[in-house]
């Protein structure tokens, strides 16, 4: 069955606790989200070795490989957004439909070993790519095709939240 795509705004985490996973964006700063994705991609490949990686909670919630492939996405797109906010004046990020992705890129059907490992590598990519990032630069801008407007360290901190929360997601499912 498909799933419900997502239609939350998400970009309240930033100045706010997320009442589901804990997350408070108010308390993580730019500086400490490479630190944020290091444990969080940490524990990943455990999640990708349990015996229902495949199995869906129910008809409106994804599996824990489903949840991990996106999050490794999620990684990806994140460092890819901050390369265009470091390299170009206020950017405008395309869309990204990560519902219409998850189909379209059969989440289920792929491979939780291969899945492990790319999350791990993103993961990794990312938290460096974040680290990287002088001073000086985190005031950059970008927009989301929504009108949403981020700096770098606003990303930051959004983008941390969504891996915690589905790492709580999937340990919440079990």
């Amino acid at each position: 069955m498909a799933i419900e795509p997502e239609t939350k705004n998400w970009t309240w985490v930033i100045e706010a606790t997320c009442p589901e996973c804990g997350f408070d964006g108010r308390s993580v700063s730019a500086r400490d989200v490479p630190a944020v994705i290091e444990e969080n991609t940490a524990a990943w490949p455990a999640v990708l070795e349990r015996d229902d990686v495949r199995v869906r909670p129910d008809d409106h919630t994804w599996s824990p490989l489903e949840y991990a492939a996106h999050v490794r996405d999620v990684h990806r797109k994140m460092t890819e957004r901050l390369a265009l906010m470091l390299e170009h004046d206020e950017p405008t990020f395309a869309n990204w439909d990560q519902d219409a992705t998850a189909v379209e890129d059969d989440y289920a059907g792929q491979d939780p070993a291969v899945v492990g490992r790319e999350l791990v590598d993103a993961g990794q990519r990312a938290a460096r790519a974040f680290a990287a990032v002088a001073d000086a630069d985190l005031g950059r801008t970008g927009l989301r095709s929504d009108g949403s407007v981020f700096t770098v360290a606003t990303l930051a901190t959004y983008y941390a939240h969504d891996p915690v929360h589905h790492l709580w997601d999937v340990r919440r499912a079990r």
